[in-house]
């Protein structure tokens, strides 16, 4: 078991239409006392704005965390667990070709080096209330750039 300071983080991301104007949202618990962050852009697309929301929070942490990351996208997810690691190997390429957002991908990779992540998929709209309050604060973020 780590010695590190234990942070939960729920994160969201958020598009009007895909593209189109777009917020992002994360809530990160820390020893009983909260902190919300949140943004969007005027032109971006949902899995932009899910990658923006653990960027944002993870840069937020102030000291390497031991950090359980709550997400409710299987891109984000899949993506840091699953396809990270081969698309480094590729040049940041994926096998077919091109990769979509990569520079969020790169700062993400970047953003998770000193804590030790582990990431967790919950259902979306499922009655998860802290993935509920973060899908509230991304649509809120959105509306405020379109």
């Amino acid at each position: 078991m780590s010695d590190l300071p234990r942070v939960i983080i729920y994160t969201d991301g958020s598009c009007d239409v895909n593209p189109g104007p777009g917020g992002w949202a994360a809530l990160l618990r820390y020893k009983g006392r909260e902190k919300v962050l949140s943004g969007g852009e005027a032109d971006s697309t949902n899995n932009r704005m899910e990658l923006a929301a653990a960027v944002e929070a993870l840069n937020a942490l102030s000291k390497a965390s031991r950090v359980d990351l709550y997400t409710d996208s299987e891109y984000l997810r899949r993506g840091i667990t699953e396809w990270l690691e081969g698309w480094k190997v590729r040049n940041w390429k994926r096998k077919g070709g091109k990769l979509a957002n990569v520079d969020l991908w790169q700062a993400l990779d970047k953003a998770i080096q000193p804590h030790e992540v582990e990431w967790h998929w919950v259902k979306g709209h499922a009655g998860n209330k802290d993935n509920a309050r973060v899908d509230r604060l991304a649509r809120q973020a959105m509306n405020k750039v379109k």
